[in-house]
């Protein structure tokens, strides 16, 4: 089984390299930007905090449990965010399945763009780069994609690239703003990715 991590997705506006330590810096300057939109969603704000993020995300890489990125702006070459491929599941199946190339069903979040990419077609090519990697490369049965279910505006981008509302968890992890978040959990299924991936080509013309 070839491991998942590292990889790197790259299209004309965008390209996923693998999150490192190198990226601390760059990672910084992008959050520093501005930090309205952050409320609900968790971003270093210091030297420490990036030196965290990045230290958590390469562990759970390491287990084989997540696959994370740094977000590139290509144009300038510079790194505007993070996003990662996590919660990876590979299903114990019933009876003898032929070798996958990848997992059963994935998660596609922890996505933040820095004040001056976001609204733009980075994230847009970034979500099609990444839904067709899990859906044509892994073969991927399912992606989830999560988000504090007050998240109204991650929720309207989640329904925007097609994901299907499943349900809100209530009570279900630490909210980034403090107390106890409830996350509303939405899907995309292997049938469904054409459609979704029509809708996404034509938003980035």
């Amino acid at each position: 089984m070839e491991p998942l991590f590292p990889l790197t997705l790259e299209g004309r506006h965008v390209r996923l390299e693998p999150l490192s330590a190198q990226h601390r810096d760059a990672l910084l300057a992008a959050a520093s930007e501005g930090r309205a939109t952050y409320t609900f969603t968790g971003v270093p704000a210091d030297i420490a905090g990036a030196e965290r993020y990045i230290h958590a995300a390469l562990a759970e890489a390491e287990r084989g449990a997540a696959c994370p990125f740094a977000t590139v702006d290509r144009a300038s070459g510079r790194v505007v965010g993070s996003t990662r491929f996590g919660a990876i599941e590979r299903w114990a199946w019933p009876a003898p399945q032929p070798p996958r190339a990848g997992p059963d069903a994935v998660e596609i979040g922890w996505t933040w763009l820095a004040e001056s990419a976001q609204r733009t077609a980075l994230n847009t090519e970034a979500k099609l780069l990444m839904l067709g990697h899990a859906f044509e490369v892994w073969r991927v049965h399912r992606v989830t994609l999560k988000t504090d279910a007050r998240n109204a505006r991650s929720r309207a981008n989640i329904e925007r690239v097609g994901g299907r509302l499943d349900g809100v968890l209530r009570a279900h992890m630490p909210a980034y703003d403090g107390g106890v978040r409830d996350s509303a959990f939405y899907s995309l299924l292997a049938d469904e990715w054409p459609t979704a991936r029509a809708r996404l080509l034509a938003r980035l013309r």
